[in-house]
């Protein structure tokens, strides 16, 4: 059983690398119409992205002045917890504008 799982487990590793090791297609056009959509969805994704972080964030933070207002004497372990859960929800939004410059640059 157990060789059984571990070539499934290689199996599933090992078929992504075939798809990737595809030949390379041909570049976009650059006067296509993706352009001014790559453009749009870079701009509408980066919004919502940023726009929900903060929302995350405040809601976070509340929750964090909350819990130091009905518990005083745990204020270091709450602020440090909320500093990582705010990291993470930052890195959201990061991650979002990567992936527009990403949009950006393709066209």
């Amino acid at each position: 059983m157990r060789r059984v799982l571990t070539n499934v487990g290689l199996a599933i590793l090992g078929v992504p690398g075939l798809a990737l090791a595809q030949a390379a297609a041909a570049p976009p056009v650059t006067g296509s119409w993706n352009a001014p959509f790559g453009f749009l969805a870079a701009g509408i994704g980066l919004g919502i992205a940023a726009g929900l972080c903060g929302l995350g964030q405040g809601r976070a933070a509340a929750a964090a002045v909350d819990a130091t207002a009905r518990q005083p004497g745990m204020q270091a372990r709450i602020f440090t917890s909320m500093l990582l859960g705010l990291a993470f929800i930052e890195s959201l939004a990061l991650y979002m504008f990567v992936i527009a410059i990403m949009l950006v640059l393709k066209f």
